[in-house]
């Protein structure tokens, strides 16, 4: 493989990264430049995917990374997981920029195949799942389509400890927990709604009232508590953060507390999720980065 094929694949799957999430783009940015570009190959894939289930329409088009002519989203899926088994295979790559970036990260980083499997499996939920009836079903699709990229993001940041495996999928699913709170809005027009149903019902919102955007006393209580919900994960996945190698610290450190961040900008939208989106501003992001720095420079004291 010419090594000019593999550097515009690399390129291909930092755009995606960048157009897709700034907050991962840009904690991804302080990672070693190897690293770096595995994280870019692994977020494209888990992009690509997923939009094969949210824009079925121009997941129909051929696009790089796509197999011409898909006639179905269960298609684009079954094209993906039989590709990924090829390269696990070493059978070959497919011509797309995003398998020849993973053949590429698999020669450094003994990164799983079966959670890329397991991903696939969730995004495909998407398909036939439109309610979560309690947190325990909800819980399986954020595991399969968040918690399944802290563990293949694991073997790339490098740990000391099996112990950081649990941790990274509590990251995952805090984070998929954030980005169903910020996306109310936006999956209601699909026709989808996250927020269990035995809770919504505890709080007393209706399904009628959350597609009419409605934002009662009922909703904030509703929304107060999925965040408390995201906080005790967000926690959680703290502990698995020095496990990791000290070259990644920092930007997972950096990634999840800007998105967790999301959840303080929600509070200060006052809970509206359906006509404002949530971000977090570049500033907040600049002022974040010597205050970690500074942690990891402390603890890496503590511990010499």
């Amino acid at each position: 493989m010419l090594q000019e094929q593999i550097d515009e694949a690399y390129e291909y799957c930092r755009r995606v990264t960048q157009r897709a999430s700034k907050t991962f783009y840009w904690g991804s940015m302080f990672l070693p430049p190897p690293k770096r570009k595995a994280i870019w190959a692994v977020y494209a894939f888990c992009r690509v995917v997923d939009d094969i289930v949210d824009e079925v329409i121009e997941a129909q088009a051929p696009r790089p990374g796509h197999l011409s002519g898909l006639r179905s989203p269960e298609e684009g899926l079954e094209y993906w997981r039989c590709s990924m088994g090829r390269i696990y295979q070493r059978g070959g790559s497919d011509t797309g920029p995003i398998q020849l970036a993973w053949s590429d990260m698999l020669e450094r980083y003994d990164v799983p195949l079966e959670p890329a499997l397991d991903l696939l499996q969730g995004v495909a939920m998407d398909l036939t799942v439109r309610r979560y009836k309690t947190f325990e079903e909800l819980y399986v699709y954020c595991y399969r389509v968040a918690g399944t990229v802290g563990l293949l993001s694991s073997t790339i940041f490098g740990y000391h400890d099996e112990a950081a495996l649990v941790h990274a999928v509590d990251l995952g699913v805090a984070l998929q927990l954030t980005n169903i709170l910020r996306d109310i809005g936006e999956d209601a027009r699909r026709g989808r709604i996250y927020l269990p149903l035995d809770e919504m019902r505890r709080f007393g919102y209706s399904d009628a009232e959350l597609m009419a955007g409605v934002i009662n006393d009922a909703f904030r209580d509703l929304v107060r508590f999925q965040m408390a919900r995201a906080d005790e994960y967000y926690l959680r996945s703290q502990v698995g953060i020095p496990l990791l190698h000290a070259d990644c610290r920092l930007a997972v450190r950096l990634s999840s507390s800007l998105y967790r961040h999301i959840l303080d900008r929600i509070r200060l939208n006052n809970y509206n999720v359906f006509t404002k989106r949530a971000s977090v501003p570049l500033k907040i992001k600049l002022a974040a980065v010597p205050q970690y720095w500074f942690m990891q420079q402390m603890e890496m004291r503590a511990k010499g």
